[in-house]
């Protein structure tokens, strides 16, 4: 735990129970902070009066004692409206933060030069952090992971001299963190999301650029034009830059030809041949990033070259199962919508055995049409089969299987007589039709593969 000593003896209020919630209540308290927390669910309130957080309603509280509301990141701040905790705030004059604000005040008092990489984007952020986390480990340095992903920020061990916070953010993150300023803030891409808290794209890239405006170094993509809008003002501005690209050659930067990553257009750093867990364009983009904040870190090129290949990946993202003869099973639960499926689609030229299904997004799968020609047939489930089966009549076999479990049997007999083949779960849906999240869906897609007679599991999955 990071112990939240800037509030010592203030009156803190905390709104939104959940686990980074509950994690900063008890880091305040053990920082000396007088904490009172709230949430709109009886569950959440009933977890923090069981590990003894103070609890009690903010509408009845006297706002004009609190020295912060520190709001989960999950709970509107301005848009499609502010939540009443948001507003009270406001009206009382309380400065509005989140738990990485929290963080960024330790570190500023405690160990201000320890190295802190930050990561946000719209894609990819997750498989980035862990693979920065992870290239630092094999270099041999005390390194903490969490933020977005994993756990939460403050349930970490504090900053201290020499040791690397390795921390994924999101905008919801970034909103509530004045303070942020990461020795390596990475910028990787900027592609609409979450517009209904945001309002607009303009204000939701404005959010993100704010993570690498006061870094030390800034590691942004290009390969947008969001992103190459925010890397020529930093240039402009003469500051640290380091540009990032899967898209093209640069000769300042690092960019990724095919499998393998080069710095300044022709010193190679790493190879991704072989590593399927960072398979693609996208991963290509999500390595680059890596090599360049470990670059920009003083790690050494070998070390980096030997991290990458040893990369495990992350659940749910391109994750190999394994194999049974030349039919490769992948589990990508985690594209829940048609952007994310787009770039599973895209790692293989063909014999896609296809997934999809649950909740379905607006525009559904209509955009992933110039990849229908890869599909040799689509196994739909859940809500989205009648939508789905309309948009995929006349171009891709389909079958309506209804559930993962029916879906997975037809899958794997129909691939085992297509030579080389990927049974490919990437379902462009929400889960929340029959499943708690993503996760809950791509384990029980592992499952199920990994009971499959003649199945070889990947590395990863070899102790199940």
């Amino acid at each position: 735990m990071i112990p939240v000593t800037t509030f010592a003896g203030q009156r803190v209020a905390v709104f939104g129970l959940g686990g980074s919630g509950l994690a900063t209540a008890e880091a305040l308290i053990a920082g000396g902070a007088e904490v009172l927390a709230w949430d709109d669910g009886e569950v959440g309130r009933a977890k923090a009066a069981q590990t003894g957080i103070p609890v009690a309603d903010l509408r009845e509280a006297d706002w004009g004692r609190f020295a912060a509301l520190v709001l989960s990141p999950g709970v509107p701040l301005t848009h499609p409206e502010p939540h009443w905790s948001a507003k009270l705030a406001k009206a009382a004059g309380v400065a509005i933060i989140g738990d990485i604000e929290l963080f960024c005040r330790e570190r500023a008092k405690f160990a201000a030069d320890a190295p802190f990489v930050a990561i946000t984007g719209t894609n990819g952020k997750s498989t980035t952090t862990a693979l920065i986390a992870h290239i630092l480990t094999v270099a041999g340095q005390d390194v903490q992971m969490g933020g977005n992903i994993g756990r939460a920020i403050l349930s970490l061990e504090p900053p201290a001299p020499g040791r690397v916070h390795v921390v994924e953010c999101s905008s919801f993150q970034i909103d509530l963190a004045p303070s942020l300023t990461p020795s390596v803030g990475v910028l990787l891409n900027v592609t609409p999301d979450h517009l209904d808290r945001h309002g607009t794209m303009e204000n939701y890239a404005a959010i993100k650029e704010r993570l690498i405006a006061r870094s030390g170094m800034a590691v942004v993509g290009v390969d947008d034009d969001f992103t190459d809008a925010v890397a020529a003002r930093r240039a402009f501005a003469g500051r640290p830059l380091m540009r990032i690209s899967a898209a093209h050659l640069l000769t300042e930067g690092v960019h990724a030809e095919g499998t393998k990553i080069f710095r300044d257009g022709s010193e190679e750093i790493a190879d991704l041949a072989g590593n399927g867990s960072l398979r693609g364009r996208h991963n290509a983009q999500n390595a680059a990033a890596a090599a360049a904040a470990a670059l920009a870190l003083r790690v050494p090129r070998a070390t980096i070259a030997a991290a990458v290949k040893s990369f495990i990946g992350l659940p749910h993202r391109m994750e190999e199962v394994g194999r049974i003869g030349s039919t490769l099973f992948i589990n990508d639960s985690k594209a829940t919508n048609a952007d994310s499926t787009e770039k599973a689609l895209a790692a293989f030229p063909g014999g896609i055995f296809w997934i999809l299904g649950g909740k379905p997004k607006e525009g559904g799968i209509a955009p992933l049409a110039p990849y229908f020609p890869r599909i040799a047939k689509a196994y739909l489930i859940g809500e989205a089969s009648e939508a789905f089966a309309a948009t995929l009549d006349g171009h891709v076999p389909f079958t309506r299987c209804g559930t993962l479990d029916v879906a997975v049997a037809a899958a794997a007999a129909d691939a085992a007589g297509a030579g080389e083949a990927v049974v490919l779960l990437s379902p462009a849906s929400a889960s929340y039709d029959q499943f708690a999240n993503f996760g809950a869906r791509g384990d029980q897609f592992r499952d199920l593969v990994l009971a499959l007679p003649g199945l070889a599991p990947a590395a990863s999955n070899r102790g199940n």
